[in-house]
């Protein structure tokens, strides 16, 4: 049982309250007694203005439900569909031209462009891995990796065949984006002979190297004979470290299995570090206890002579969760479970309050700034109330007026219908838009899930609304001022193993005209930035042209006049089926979000809540409409249960599926099948909580 205790009214566990309290409130000098009693007064406003929220998703989804099966087997209408979602307030009103208000923005997500990262927050070694993604050393990121087109490393030790390939490639680099006066980098002989063509580009020195600046971002060319590289190389350069990770996202939603007071507590205790600066995570590796720390910042000598420090690690976002999920660690005066958006909102703002106030050892955001990242949002009403929200966080922790920035996914159909009203409801306070194919998709299914059966999988992502989608979102942003006050985003590269392919496909998000793009490893982050020095995205987004009209957003994916044969649907329902088994058991019996699942060819894949979501609610509907039977949804999730069985055998803690289907993992599964058409939206977090505290309690 929880030990709780009473504050304010309100039941909170009572670990909770003593983090909060002991290393939260005293540094900050906050009055304990005021903060609970005004955290009271918030929740008393704010919870039931959630609930009505979800409620309005619900009247609108029955409403569009009832539109499709009245018209079950008529052609699709566009023209009365459009009018039909404007008539129930699905579709608002555009607002009157406006350009975003926002101030005081970190320069790495106003006028800088780069790539970023997205980590469970969870986990403290892979936060400080990507906090100090700022910095990545281009050597390592292609020895490593297939983005060198050379044959792989030979095992046993330094393959000097495979390090001169890279070195060869990183003169490349180096030649196409700091060319020199004369010659190629290839035949330097030492660092005094580097003339650059550009000599604005050479903006410093270090100890060892050079630094310079194309497009914003930093490189240094590290000379130095004594390491076994530098020493075999005849300018003596030892390695290329290339800025990076300009920012990353700390998330408690997707990537994290997060579902009661011990695991937000340890969500928390996390973000707390990384604002002190003082996170530290030990680990065994070789034999060797190893100690992850937060980087420190560079310093360099700028040619006139004066020093300058850069900074060492990611700028910080923290991703709260949406508005959908409740959460046993605190209880209203009613006994109802707290709005876990609105308990993020304020445990994470008031934790970031320590870097406004100056309390972190390295400081996060050089203007004073928090940065929050909002997912699931469904239109502008629900952009306001997370905007009012904000304002009164903000003065509960006595904190200026839009002190806290908003980043909002446009994830949610009826966010992207209406962009342009939703950046409106927080526009002095955005600093970051982005698209997500894979919940997207998952609304985009749930919300026209009576309509008919769906496109396969695949298919989805040449359909005219997915096209639309992409390129309203960035047209939209930058209709309304987002270019050089807040970033423009694309989704993740999800095979983290085939930095070959990213290389080749990802440059792809700078020419629509996105400014940062998610990344699944440090690792990949050092490469794309590659593409940053490639595009000048700022100046990509100039020649862009206006968004596309709503008709083609709101084109169903239907498979209209579609005959599958009965193999490619018992491959599309294995796919989905071995997909979301693969990431369930591990959400479920492991409580890890987010990992390298394989897929059903044996692929990893960085699989999250949002892959999740698309695969239960493609079955849902192919279920719904007849396409498969429960027979066939059964049958193949029994064959995909022995296959991920299989692919996890080298895992002493696993806990096969198979022989174990009444268990929490397999039934979670089952559920999200055959409940997914009464889920909320289509999301997976209220059956993935429940099966989750299940498993803990044993």
């Amino acid at each position: 049982m929880t030990d709780m205790t009473t504050r304010a009214g309100l039941s909170v566990d009572a670990r909770l309250a003593r983090f909060l309290e002991s290393d939260v409130l005293a540094p900050l000098g906050r009055d304990v007694e005021a903060f609970w009693t005004g955290f009271a007064a918030l929740l008393a406003d704010f919870a039931p203005r959630n609930r009505a929220l979800l409620a309005k998703r619900e009247e609108l989804q029955a409403a569009i439900d009832a539109w499709h099966i009245e018209r079950a087997g008529k052609p699709h209408d566009p023209a009365a569909y459009k009018a039909f979602l404007t008539e129930i307030g699905y579709l608002v009103p555009e607002p009157e031209a406006f350009t975003i208000g926002t101030t005081s923005v970190d320069p790495e997500i106003a006028t800088m462009a780069g790539p970023q990262l997205v980590v469970p927050i969870l986990n403290a070694r892979f936060l400080l891995n990507a906090a100090n993604a700022r910095w990545g050393s281009l050597y390592d990121a292609f020895y490593g990796t297939d983005a060198l087109d050379a044959p792989p490393a030979r095992p046993g030790g330094y393959d000097e065949e495979r390090g001169a390939a890279v070195i060869a490639r990183g003169r490349r680099f180096l030649d196409e984006t700091f060319p020199l006066a004369e010659g190629s980098w290839a035949d330097l002989t030492g660092r005094d002979a580097v003339r650059l063509a550009d000599s604005g580009q050479h903006v410093g020195a270090t100890d060892k190297g050079i630094l310079l600046k194309n497009n914003g971002l930093h490189v240094e060319v590290v000379f130095d004979p004594s390491t076994p590289v530098g020493a075999t190389d005849k300018a003596g350069i030892a390695d290329i470290i290339v800025e990076a990770a300009l920012t990353t996202i700390a998330d408690c939603e997707d990537s994290v299995a997060a579902v009661d007071a011990e695991d937000k507590l340890t969500a928390y205790t996390n973000w707390l570090g990384i604002i002190r600066g003082d996170l530290e995570e030990s680990f065994e590796k070789g034999g060797k206890t190893l100690t992850r720390r937060l980087a420190p910042d560079k310093t360099y000598t700028a040619p006139d002579g004066s020093t300058h420090s850069l900074p060492g690690r990611s700028l910080m976002f923290v991703r709260n969760v949406g508005h959908l999920m409740t959460n046993p660690a605190i209880r209203l005066p009613d006994g109802s479970e707290i709005p876990e958006g609105i308990m993020d909102a304020v445990f994470t703002s008031a934790i970031s309050t320590l870097d406004v106030e100056g309390h972190g050892r390295f400081g996060n955001s050089r203007c004073g700034s928090i940065y929050i990242v909002k997912p699931k949002m469904h239109g502008p009403e629900e952009c306001a109330f997370t905007n009012d929200l904000f304002d009164a966080v903000e003065d509960l922790l006595q904190l200026p007026r839009h002190t806290i920035k908003v980043g909002v996914m446009d994830e949610e159909r009826r966010t992207s219908a209406n962009l342009a009203a939703c950046i409106h409801a927080v526009k002095d306070r955005i600093v970051f838009i982005n698209t997500g194919f894979l919940d997207r998709t998952g609304d985009e299914i749930h919300t026209a899930m009576r309509a008919g059966p769906m496109l396969r999988k695949g298919a989805m992502k040449g359909s005219d609304w997915l096209k639309a989608y992409e390129a309203r979102n960035v047209a939209i942003g930058l209709r309304h001022g987002l270019s050089g006050k807040a970033q423009i985003g694309k989704g993740m590269w999800a095979a983290p193993d085939l930095m070959g392919q990213m290389m080749v496909e990802k440059i792809g998000h700078l020419k629509a005209g996105a400014n940062t793009a998610w990344v699944p490893s440090p690792t990949a982050a050092t490469l794309h930035a590659l593409h940053y020095h490639q595009l000048n995205v700022f100046e990509v987004q100039k020649e862009l042209g206006d968004a596309p009209g709503l008709d083609a957003l709101l084109t169903i994916p239907l498979a209209e006049g579609t005959n599958w044969s009965e193999a490619e649907i018992g491959e599309e329902l294995d796919n989905n089926c071995q997909g979301l088994l693969g990431y369930v058991v591990r959400w479920i019996d492991a409580g890890v979000g987010c990992s390298k699942v394989p897929d059903i060819n044996d692929i990893g894949l960085m699989e999250d809540r949002a892959t999740l979501r698309i695969s239960s609610q493609h079955i849902a509907n192919w279920l719904l409409h007849g396409v498969v039977s429960e027979r066939q949804v059964m049958d193949s999730l029994t064959r995909m249960a022995e296959k991920v069985d299989a692919q996890n055998a080298g895992d002493p803690f696993y806990q096969p599926l198979t022989g174990n289907e009444e268990g929490p993992a397999f039934s979670a599964a089952r559920d999200l099948i055959f409940k997914g058409v009464e889920q909320p939206s289509g999301y997976t977090e209220p059956l993935l909580h429940h099966w989750r505290q299940v498993k803990k309690a044993g």
